[in-house]
């Protein structure tokens, strides 16, 4: 996962990757002067060699406010992103005390990233730019504890 912060006017041309499903907001900053904070999610393909696909989706806050809003899968489901990977990924915009609860299938695994606020991970307190990998609970319960932009990735 690359956190990147990109100066106004700036940002990434398009240029090739071989064998990553890669999952990020607009490489681009509309904005002449003001930077902007993204995230750039590298995950392996579920095999080498398939040719590259590119989908974008636009997923307004509304969709993301108070719950888990999919936002990549395997499958496309709920209007999300397909990618050829077992996993899926989710975001949430929490205000103080809201919370989302996310039930992981045995053998699955989570990795929750904040990328702004705060928030409760399962009783234990997480800040802006901290993640955490979850194995072997049932579920994944998410506080908020200042206003709070989260991703949370649920994996194979």
């Amino acid at each position: 996962m690359n956190d990147d912060h990109i100066a106004g006017g700036g940002g990434f041309p398009m240029h090739p990757h071989r064998d990553m499903e890669i999952v990020t907001h607009s490489e681009f900053n509309a904005s002449k002067t003001q930077p902007v904070h993204l995230y750039q999610i590298w995950m392996f393909p579920e095999k080498q060699g398939l040719k590259p696909i590119y989908g974008q989706k636009n997923f307004t806050e509304a969709e993301k406010r108070g719950k888990l809003r999919l936002l990549v899968s395997p499958d496309g489901r709920d209007g999300s992103v397909k990618i050829r990977q077992d996993n899926e990924l989710y975001a949430s915009l929490l205000a103080k005390g809201e919370t989302v609860k996310h039930e992981l299938k045995p053998g699955r695994h989570a990795y929750v990233q904040v990328a702004r606020g705060s928030v409760t991970l399962n009783g234990n307190k997480l800040h802006e730019g901290d993640g955490a990998a979850i194995s072997e609970e049932q579920a994944v319960e998410l506080t908020g504890v200042r206003e709070a932009d989260v991703l949370l990735f649920d994996l194979a």
